[in-house]
């Protein structure tokens, strides 16, 4: 561990990302104490008000502070990355992990299964879904969950097919190990570099397509916001009032910029053999 953390914070980018994204994090959960407004109260009387003392982000049109509406909708969109990103991780990996152990007829059909969701666009398939499931925070991870999925199973299927041929797994075997058990306690163990690192890019995947969902009034209703909804509510009054644009976008922007590039930080750690060349 020690020797992972120096590895990891020569890379000043990574490192400033991490830091970003905890207190992005820590600030959206402990919202209601780090705000001085809640998400829903109105005040007619200070409705399109710039960025001040009183409302560091301003107020919207209906006079509610921009920067409690950020946090929550922190909650919200963070949410929907983290558990959109969990789902896919667990879906993927038992589906790309049997697939790539058996082998056979077992692997020509998930993996029909699998290019079966790819026939489709993404965002399309998630719309789908959330027809079916409601447009609620559950209806909207389950649908970008059920869309992320594919690109988990095919990383673990590749990894899965090299390490199943590795002398380790052949020991195991001949001790008599079963399926389940040499993919769970020897194979698996071994990828987590790989998918730590995928995580870390499913997570501001699902974030912009919740935010983009929200954008065009198709994801989180109101009277709940996420980043997506704050930036369609400030497009609107982009002319006459940029900030609230502004804010919320530029924290949406920083924070997807800041996992991306925790993500190459981590590749780099995790995985020197990728390091890009320059």
């Amino acid at each position: 561990m020690k020797e992972f953390w120096k590895k990891f914070s020569k890379d000043r980018a990574a490192f400033i990302s991490l830091i970003f994204i905890a207190v992005v994090s820590l600030l959206a959960i402990f919202a209601p104490w780090v705000s001085h407004f809640g998400y829903a109260d109105q005040n007619i009387l200070d409705r399109l008000q710039g960025p001040s003392w009183s409302h560091w982000m301003g107020t919207d049109s209906l006079g509610r502070d921009l920067y409690s509406r950020v946090l929550y909708g922190a909650r919200m969109s963070l949410s929907v990355g983290v558990f959109t990103a969990a789902f896919a991780l667990v879906v993927g990996t038992f589906v790309g992990a049997v697939a790539g152990y058996f082998g056979g007829w077992l692997d020509r059909l998930l993996m029909r299964v699998v290019d079966l969701f790819y026939i489709f666009p993404s965002l399309l398939l998630a719309i789908l879904f959330m027809l079916l499931l409601g447009r609620g925070f559950v209806g909207i991870f389950l649908a970008l969950g059920m869309t992320a999925w594919v690109t988990q199973a095919r990383l673990v299927r590749g990894q899965v097919l090299q390490a199943r041929e590795m002398s380790y797994v052949e020991s195991a075997r001949a001790s008599g190990v079963g399926a389940f058990g040499i993919i769970s306690r020897h194979i698996l163990p071994n990828l987590w570099g790989p998918i730590i690192v995928s995580l870390t890019i499913q997570i501001p995947a699902a974030i912009m397509a919740e935010s983009f969902l929200s954008f065009l009034g198709l994801g989180i209703q109101p009277p709940f916001s996420s980043w997506g909804t704050l930036a369609s509510e400030g497009f609107r009054a982009m002319q006459s009032f940029p900030y609230l644009l502004v804010f919320p976008g530029g924290i949406l922007f920083l924070t997807v910029l800041a996992f991306n590039y925790l993500g190459d930080g981590l590749r780099d750690v995790l995985d020197p053999q990728t390091q890009h060349e320059f």
